[in-house]
């Protein structure tokens, strides 16, 4: 049981004194202290009031130990994703943390990606995957990088290392966001995506067009990172659109500049 540790570790987080925290929950500050200190264990009521209070679930409270949890695991229990209210489709984002408790980006390379459509939420499965850091992103944010085979999403090439934010709130992506999405049936699928939240599914695109689009219930998706870049060793075979227009844009004014030269 953590109710005493987590009602204390909460407390300070939010910077706030015995006596405001007891004031606000209209009981004796005492009776708090005695809470915090191990004197006395809360009844029901209690764990309500403290429940209600930090926006955490009384199982939460009493079977977790929150001050071992990453950053970005409290996080997202205060905002909401709380595994024991929201249900088992959302949950605590297995992740691990360096020695400074700074989260680290997993690797699943081609090898695991197999394993992870079964491990994903098991913490000693994703304990043994490879981790680094990589200083130019935010630390507010959790990541993990996903290595893609095929040729589905031409010009990145086959074998890149994908590096993707994990996404809390599917409804803040946009049409045409990128995204590692992990589904119970396709496994790990690099794909641009369109909601279609009225039929309760997403619409899964290619870059490359020789690829059907297909449609995947949002039942059946279990995690989705947005793409935020990708490692690889090789050049694109395909220069982008936008790059095409770029050069033809270039060169029209060089043309002209020799034009006026001539003049």
């Amino acid at each position: 049981m953590f109710i005493r540790t987590n009602i204390k570790f909460l407390r300070k987080r939010r910077g706030r004194t015995q006596d405001e925290v007891s004031n606000f929950l209209g009981m004796k500050r005492s009776t708090f202290a005695g809470y915090e200190n191990g004197v006395a264990e809360p009844g029901i009521e209690e764990l309500k009031l403290f429940s209600d209070y930090f926006r955490i679930s009384m199982d939460t409270l009493a079977r977790i130990d929150l001050a071992s949890l990453s950053e970005s695991q409290i996080r997202q229990l205060e905002d909401g994703f709380d595994v024991y209210i929201k249900g088992s489709q959302l949950r605590i984002l297995a992740t691990t943390v360096d020695r400074q408790n700074r989260d680290n980006i997993e690797l699943v390379a081609e090898k695991a990606k197999a394993g992870y459509k079964r491990g994903y939420a098991d913490p000693e499965y994703i304990r043994e995957l490879p981790v680094f850091q990589l200083p130019f992103l935010s630390p507010e944010r959790k990541y993990r990088t996903f290595q893609i085979s095929g040729d589905s999403m031409k010009p990145i090439p086959d074998g890149s290392f994908i590096t993707g934010e994990f996404v809390e709130n599917w409804e803040f992506l946009k049409k045409g966001d990128p995204c590692i999405i992990l589904t119970k049936d396709e496994g790990l699928v690099f794909k641009l995506i369109e909601k279609d939240f009225r039929n309760k599914q997403f619409i899964l695109h290619s870059l490359n067009r020789e690829y059907e689009s297909f449609a995947v219930q949002v039942e059946e998706i279990t995690e989705i990172w947005k793409f935020i870049h990708y490692i690889s060793s090789e050049m694109p075979e395909k220069i982008p659109l936008e790059h095409e227009l770029f050069a033809v844009i270039a060169n029209l004014r060089k043309d002209m500049e020799l034009i006026k030269g001539r003049g």
